[in-house]
């Protein structure tokens, strides 16, 4: 076990809350990525303790550095500008200030969660809803593009605390004034640099528009582009920074890469799979076709597999989320749609089986695996075409892929 690692620690559980249905206790090894922290505990926050029980509940034995950080900062109304690796615990960092400032007794929206992807938000509502189960009353909604506005309108008629929203969708649901604003105190913006990039940047600044000016703004994301210091200076007050970026990519992440040709590649998919001892897997392609070329591949291999990608129909990728997430397959094929936000813990080994563009998708693809703290694998193929990529990679992240040795050390991600 090397000075990063340490085994997980028993949690803490305060005098009153020992009959709560808490899952086992994790015992896996965990890194300083999550174990590092000034050793608070959930209650020196002075929290609510409907909402103590929901952190108890989910899991949560103790805050993490990024949470220790933020939740203060948060609970006190400043705007925040957090740095911080992927897997580290920054859904809980935003989502548990929220839930402790949320008024169930006013029926308004109080808080707003903005996600770039519908995975992501479906994701994070479950997260808001499984923390706030003992808080009578509060009501969480998600709304993304790809689902009925109909059925969200209809929704908005009652009660609604808390949404998690895809820009395009909560634009449109406050632009015909069916979702109101005008009382909403928080807006998150979870993965910044991406709802910053061109492709949202405008709908972010209308959206604004309909907030109220006191608001408080949280912006969280693992690399923060100059798009993102130029909104920080137009909208934020003053914002509290943090960054827990020393290093960029997770500690408890092995990467490889294995020089192949092109046609090798399905050969080298099969031997990874009767060598490795794959909880679950996901492999990225760098096109929606050869997605499903490759899960169609991968099962006439005699594998379990699915795919998903951002062509197919909203239920359908629901159900493949849904269902993987739930163990329900081994391996998944996806293709960039799955990279950001995406916190499957089962998860232990990415292939790249198409080697990304740049260093930013790199980054997120991978962080699909050890996550909050534990320890996976990454496995790049290469082909002399990716060759540079890969330089620049290891460049820009300040990280080194090693080449594949022909036994990999399970103690490496198991």
């Amino acid at each position: 076990m090397t000075s990063s690692e340490a085994p997980s620690k028993s949690p803490i559980v305060p005098e009153g809350f020992e009959g709560l249905h808490r899952p086992p206790a994790d015992t896996r090894v965990r890194t300083t990525d999550v174990t590092a922290t000034k050793g608070n505990q959930w209650d020196d926050y002075f929290l609510k303790r409907e909402l103590l029980m929901g952190i108890y509940e989910k899991g949560y034995e103790s805050p993490s550095p990024i949470q220790e950080e933020s939740i203060p900062i948060a609970l006190a109304g400043k705007d925040i500008l957090a740095r911080a690796k992927n897997g580290t615990g920054k859904t809980g960092a935003y989502t548990i200030p929220i839930l402790e400032k949320c008024d169930p007794a006013l029926n308004a929206i109080q808080a707003l969660i903005l996600v770039p992807t519908r995975e992501l938000a479906l994701q994070t509502s479950s997260v808001v809803r499984e923390l706030s189960k003992h808080v009578t009353g509060l009501q969480c909604m998600v709304t993304t593009g790809g689902t009925s506005l109909r059925d969200d309108i209809y929704r908005l008629y009652k009660p609604v605390h808390v949404i998690v929203a895809t820009p395009g969708r909560i634009l449109d649901l406050a632009s015909k004034k069916v979702a109101d604003l005008s009382r909403c105190q928080v807006m998150v913006m979870d993965e910044a640099d991406k709802l910053l990039s061109p492709e949202f940047q405008v709908v972010i600044e209308s959206l604004l528009e309909h907030l109220p000016g006191s608001r408080q703004i949280l912006l969280f994301s693992a690399t923060f582009p100059q798009l993102v210091e130029a909104f920080v200076r137009q909208f934020m007050r003053n914002p509290h920074e943090i960054n827990l970026m020393e290093d960029l990519t997770l500690k408890g992440l092995t990467q490889y890469y294995a020089f192949v040709e092109e046609r090798e590649k399905v050969h080298c998919l099969n031997t990874l799979f009767s060598k490795l001892r794959i909880n679950q897997a996901i492999i990225f392609c760098n096109s929606t076709l050869r997605v499903e070329l490759l899960a169609r591949k991968i099962t006439e291999l005699g594998f379990s597999c699915y795919f998903i990608h951002s062509k197919m129909q909203q239920q359908d990728r629901n159900r493949v989320f849904h269902d993987f997430r739930s163990g329900g397959c081994r391996c998944l094929v996806s293709s960039d749609l799955f990279t950001r936000g995406i916190d499957i813990m089962t998860v232990n080994v990415v292939i790249n089986f198409d080697f990304p563009k740049n260093s930013e998708t790199y980054l997120h693809r991978i962080g699909r695996s050890g996550r909050f703290g534990h320890l996976g694998l990454a496995i790049n193929f290469i082909t002399d075409n990716d060759k540079e990529n890969m330089f620049n990679v290891e460049r820009e992240l300040d990280t080194e892929i090693l080449s594949m040795p022909t036994q990999v050390d399970t103690a490496l991600y198991t």
